[in-house]
């Protein structure tokens, strides 16, 4: 059993990929690029157990070569959330009351955002959830709706997550505007609640899928840092991670 003062982390890793097929298996840098996922993760302090939650056999055993767990899941998951949610209903048991929900996709993510967001979750026991905000980077565009944007109250918890540029800054005053980074961690049992939710129209709207959460009247809360890792979602972005990989080595 996991220790209750670490969370579990599961890597949803799912085979299929509209812009890159395959990509959880690209492995240019000498191993697949799930497993660069699974070392980062294992660097966090906050994390016990590392789970792996794939339709793909050939994933699953990357991972537990690499240090994870696995688990098998159905190919017929909408998102990540509900391919949790599955591995909870099956494992429940085996782990700890928080989960963190990393994306299979981001490779140079930081052991230390983690930990953030684990500290944030736990800092505030009235939220369900805790995500991450970051400042805008120079030359970034904050109109750019492949950007997702977050607003937050002074508690520090989301008010509102949009592809559009908010906040509006009428006057020129110089509000900082913050994007949202798709990490998350979850209290587990919220995550088998929020998989029994009803999709709801600002969602479907933004194609946002945090925002069932808030529009059903769960909180989340915004742990703030700068962060600097990329997704990977197209061949050209493993191309350049690739690149960057080896000139590290160098």
């Amino acid at each position: 059993m996991t220790s209750p003062l670490l969370a579990t982390a599961v890597i949803p890793a799912r085979i299929a990929s509209s812009r890159f097929p395959g990509k959880m298996l690209a492995a240019e840098t000498g191993q697949p690029l799930v497993c660069h996922v699974v070392e980062a993760v294992l660097r966090a302090d906050r994390i016990g157990d590392v789970i792996v939650a794939t339709d793909d056999e050939r994933i699953a055993a990357a991972a537990v070569g690499a240090g994870a767990q696995a688990v098998m899941t159905r190919g017929d998951h909408v998102n990540g959330t509900s391919r949790i949610a599955e591995v909870i209903k099956m494992h429940g048991d085996r782990l700890a009351d928080r989960i963190v929900n990393v994306q299979g996709d981001e490779p140079e993510i930081d052991p230390a955002l983690i930990d953030l967001l684990v500290d944030r979750l736990d800092a505030d026991p009235e939220v369900d959830m805790a995500t991450l905000g970051s400042p805008f980077a120079h030359g970034e565009d904050v109109a750019d709706p492949n950007i997702t944007k977050v607003v937050c109250d002074v508690k520090g918890r989301a008010l509102y997550f949009s592809r559009a540029a908010i906040p509006f800054d009428r006057d020129g005053d110089g509000v900082t505007v913050l994007k949202h980074a798709g990490l998350y961690a979850y209290r587990t049992a919220f995550v088998l609640h929020y998989a029994r939710l009803a999709p709801t129209p600002l969602e479907e709207a933004e194609k946002l899928e945090q925002l069932r959460v808030l529009e059903h009247g769960h909180a989340i809360a915004v742990a703030t840092a700068t962060i600097q890792h990329h997704g990977i979602d197209t061949p050209a972005q493993y191309a350049a991670f690739v690149a960057r990989f080896r000139a590290g080595r160098g």
